[in-house]
């Protein structure tokens, strides 16, 4: 029987960048309802390339089939606060079994830093090597922990990284949970908030393992 692990951080007013006021009650007006404000890229998200310029594609553009598909989890806790994720890590944990079209979960462990400074400042980060390896053979999905693929206070790198990655990458960023994960196989499914011309959007993101 199939295990549907949850890998999406759950939305709340101490997530940077989100709020949710009530707008009606069931006492006053008859039902429940909020109102919701976000940044396009606040927990679990997916980027577009139009967020770096890449392209115009927005995120309600990007084929649904992108948005699915086999990954393999890459075990990456041992690199630690500021350290660099390389090709090496990668295709170690790989063993040859990586195909075209397959898609990676990065697993670091960093979710649980979530809502202090080292979430975002002393992030583990995708180096630029494995960046184009990612691009050069053929990644679906690349999808990570930390709430960027790349050093969100170094301009110069972020955008690099994402520059390379967003020719033909789904990048999603903010997974929390990968702890949960039994397999290095799954099958990963990734679905974005489909926002009219938007740069990213907050994302469900399951694993199904087989």
């Amino acid at each position: 029987m199939s295990r549907i692990i949850d890998l999406t951080m759950s939305y709340h007013n101490a997530v940077a960048g989100f709020s949710k006021i009530v707008a009606k009650t069931k006492d006053k007006d008859g039902w429940n309802a909020s109102t919701l404000s976000f940044y396009s890229h606040c927990g679990t998200h997916m980027d577009a390339p139009l967020h770096f310029g890449v392209s115009n594609q927005t995120i309600d553009k990007i084929p649904v089939s992108n948005f699915c598909g086999k990954a393999w989890v890459v075990d990456a806790k041992h690199v630690g606060a500021r350290g660099v994720i390389t090709v090496e890590d990668v295709t170690t944990a790989l063993n040859g079994k990586f195909k075209p079209g397959d898609s990676l979960i990065i697993a670091t462990g960093w979710s649980q830093y979530a809502g202090t400074p080292k979430y975002r400042n002393e992030l583990p980060r995708i180096g630029e090597a494995l960046a184009h390896w990612c691009l050069e053979n053929g990644v679906k999905m690349i999808a990570v922990e930390p709430p960027s693929v790349a050093d969100v206070n170094n301009l110069d790198e972020v955008t690099k990284i994402h520059e390379i990655l967003l020719k033909g990458v789904v990048i999603i960023e903010g997974l929390t949970n990968t702890e949960a994960l039994q397999s290095n196989y799954v099958e990963l499914i990734a679905l974005p908030l489909k926002i009219e011309g938007g740069d990213g959007a907050p994302a469900r993101v399951i694993a199904i393992e087989p």
